[in-house]
């Protein structure tokens, strides 16, 4: 059995609240129309901004679907746990903020619910194609995720046989 992490655990009760089940629903698009959060492209770099109480993304133009996709998850993270401009805030905690997001990132793209779906118990380069095709990531983000979901559920088998 695997045991979810807090930020697993939030990202799974977020997205079946938004009704989005499968990876068929999976993108920015629907993400964004579901929140009711506009969408914006721009020449400047991704982020997001809140102007009268209301959350925008701004996508960096030019960007791949694969990055699109990245950035808006990062971004999507400032919109639902950060509040106030980042820039009014010390430079660690900005960095803080940056390392958080970024975190939350992986798991938004690649949600660990329908990662356990795909069934993938080993590291190989037919593994990381499934997930970057399945999830519109690119191949070294696509890398990362496979590593950081192998190394927790290795990490729980240790720590929960003993």
């Amino acid at each position: 059995m695997y045991y979810y992490t807090h930020l697993e655990d939030y990202i799974t009760r977020f997205y079946m609240q938004l009704g989005i089940t499968d990876l068929s629903l999976l993108s920015f698009q629907e993400v964004a129309a579901r929140l009711g959060v506009k969408v914006f492209y721009w020449s400047e770099r991704s982020q997001a901004l809140f102007i009268e109480g209301r959350a925008y993304i701004f996508l960096e133009e030019n960007l791949s679907p694969e990055e699109e996709w990245q950035d808006f998850c990062h971004e999507l993270c400032h919109v639902l746990l950060h509040s106030g401009n980042q820039f009014d805030l010390p430079p660690l905690f900005q960095k803080y903020q940056e390392h958080k997001a970024n975190n939350f990132m992986y798991h938004a793209c690649v949600p660990t619910f329908l990662l356990e779906r795909m069934e993938l118990y080993d590291f190989t380069h037919k593994e990381i194609a499934k997930i970057q095709q399945n999830f519109c990531v690119e191949h070294d983000f696509a890398k990362n995720r496979l590593i950081q979901f192998l190394n927790n559920k290795q990490n729980q088998l240790y720590h929960y046989q003993g």
